[in-house]
């Protein structure tokens, strides 16, 4: 069953611990923590809040680095306690460089590329990665609609993952919800981050209704 990875983007910042053990309670399998500077992406976010957060997570965390020059940041990230380290092959001339420091930090090594980006940026690694993500709206905001034209992307990649590396994990973060859900289980994806469609309302209901809308799609 496809795995599912809370953004906490999206939640209420004033009861972020509530909600994350909420998220827990649910099923939820990872915590997706977006990690914006203002210069790679046009917001700002939390930074090396993930130490707070290994604290009161009893769920993994799941670090999407959206910032330029990732490589300066990796060993804090590593120490602040993330599992997983995602970083935008866009954002430094050093792809393979990054994701050998996120490995040799013994964390597991995540790339992921925005709706513009030629899918052949993964070919070079994806043989050493654990996670591949696929942007399915253009990053830096939530509670945008998701680019349809992404199914068909992520068709490719599940091709391109199975032929290179089974074993690594597809996941998709953007435009997420009950109707979108079956869509992209059905194309491939493995973890679906999703923000409003788990934080507005009930957040143990809302995960059930999204992993009931996708039981059967996969």
């Amino acid at each position: 069953m496809p795995q599912i990875a809370p953004s906490i983007l999206a939640s209420d910042f004033t009861r972020l611990g509530e909600q994350v053990l909420a998220c827990a309670e649910a099923g939820a399998e990872l915590i997706h923590v977006d990690v914006m500077d203002g210069r790679f992406v046009p917001n700002i976010s939390m930074g090396l809040v993930v130490e707070a957060l290994r604290r009161m997570s009893p769920l993994p965390l799941d670090a999407h680095l959206m910032i330029v020059e990732p490589e300066r940041y990796i060993a804090d990230f590593a120490k602040a306690g993330a599992h997983y380290l995602t970083f935008h092959p866009e954002a430094t001339p050093h792809a393979h460089r990054v994701l050998q420091q996120i490995k040799e930090q013994g964390v597991r090594a995540g790339m992921a590329v925005n709706p513009g980006t030629p899918l052949e940026y993964f070919v070079p690694l994806l043989g050493d990665l654990d996670l591949a993500l696929l942007m399915t709206v253009n990053p830096g905001f939530g509670g945008q609609k998701f680019i349809e034209g992404s199914l068909e992307r992520l068709r490719v990649l599940k091709q391109m993952r199975d032929q290179l590396n089974p074993e690594c994990l597809l996941e998709v973060d953007g435009g997420i919800n009950r109707h979108t859900a079956p869509q992209v289980v059905a194309h491939g994806a493995d973890i679906l981050v999703a923000g409003s469609a788990v934080f507005d309302g009930n957040t143990r209901e809302n995960i059930a209704l999204l992993r009931e809308s996708y039981a059967f799609a996969s």
